[in-house]
């Protein structure tokens, strides 16, 4: 039996993730579900957005499930999120972005993005002066080691046949430039038969739209990773296929990109596709991989079927297309 810590947190976020919890549920009879707090939800309870006992919580557990949050306009808000990727080192951000529904004439893709998940633009460093503000960005020879050996070994185990590392050392000769040469040296050492090839960020943009089939594993500095893997969702459908795993060597958290989506709360319209992957790539990771494709074929024959949800001007909602999920897995346990 596994222990899994839900933090459904903001906005939609308890939606989707009640949704994926269903459909978990069903999957598999051996996980035990523990819920927590997180966010606004946290905060109107503690005075915080994550607590102390909240991580402790996490830690606990075998792998923690989280929704969204929704970020005030306060000057003294420190993120939760930000806060538990640096508390539990979940230094890589895997996110496979694959097409499930044809929406339009366009190349299908399928691609994982894994990003540095605990330095860079997002290490929260600025300073301020009369004449702005100065945001220090962080990159160091330990975090590029040990992102790269996970893309290279994330990419071996899963079957994976290539590996591209996307940097701007044409521009940031010294940080960038740093990553780009240990990931020539860890490929060379360790990439056994991957192909290994480096493209530029704002090429790589380009190409993600235009010719996603050249990319099977991207690993890449976090600002950049954040914003390449909602390109990757975009010629997908959307952020509503976006899963994410925050792992590091002994913690991980899993998620739907999309984020809190304050405007739609309660309307049952959010698309719960990105949370209910999330849980199968949770699955994976605790070593149920089995349940975790079941979930995934599950997700891929309902889309296959014409049962689009309501973002996509399909007529499901929510829970309607949750059933549909499980209802797929049921048939296929029957079998």
């Amino acid at each position: 039996m596994k222990k899994i810590c839900v933090l459904p947190g903001d906005g939609i976020g308890p939606e989707v993730v009640g949704c994926a919890v269903e459909v978990l549920r069903h999957a598999t009879n051996d996980l035990e579900f523990v819920e927590g707090k997180i966010g606004q939800a946290s905060f109107r309870a503690t005075g915080t957005y994550l607590t102390d006992e909240t991580l402790d919580l996490m830690r606990s557990c075998d792998s923690t499930l989280f929704g969204a949050v929704t970020t005030p306009e306060t000057s003294d808000y420190v993120s939760p999120v930000l806060r538990f990727r640096r508390e539990l080192d979940l230094y890589a951000s895997v996110r496979p972005v694959k097409s499930y529904a044809r929406l339009r004439a366009g190349p299908a893709i399928d691609v994982v993005i894994i990003r540095e998940n605990s330095e860079g633009m997002y290490a929260g460093k600025e300073v301020s002066d009369i004449n702005g503000v100065t945001t220090m960005r962080r990159v160091t020879r330990r975090a590029c080691e040990r992102i790269v050996k996970f893309a290279i070994d994330y990419s071996l185990k899963n079957g994976r046949s290539s590996v591209c590392c996307v940097h701007k050392a044409n521009v940031l000769r010294s940080s960038d430039g740093l990553f780009l040469s240990v990931f020539k040296e860890k490929m060379a050492a360790e990439g056994g038969a991957l192909k290994g090839r480096d493209q530029l960020v704002d090429s790589s943009a380009m190409h993600l739209v235009t010719d996603p089939a050249r990319f099977d594993v991207v690993v890449t500095l976090n600002l950049y990773g954040d914003i390449l893997s909602d390109v990757a969702a975009g010629v997908a459908g959307g952020l509503g296929f976006a899963p994410t795993g925050n792992i590091g060597d002994r913690y991980s958290v899993f998620e739907p990109a999309h984020g809190s989506a304050p405007d739609i709360e309660g309307s049952g319209k959010a698309n719960p596709t990105a949370a209910i992957l999330s849980g199968a790539m949770m699955l994976r990771h605790i070593g149920m991989p089995e349940e975790a494709a079941d979930v995934e074929k599950a997700v891929a024959s309902v889309y296959q079927s014409g049962h689009l949800t309501q973002d996509l001007g399909g007529r499901h909602d929510s829970a309607s297309f949750t059933e549909r999920v499980v209802r797929e897995i049921r048939s296929r346990n029957a079998l």
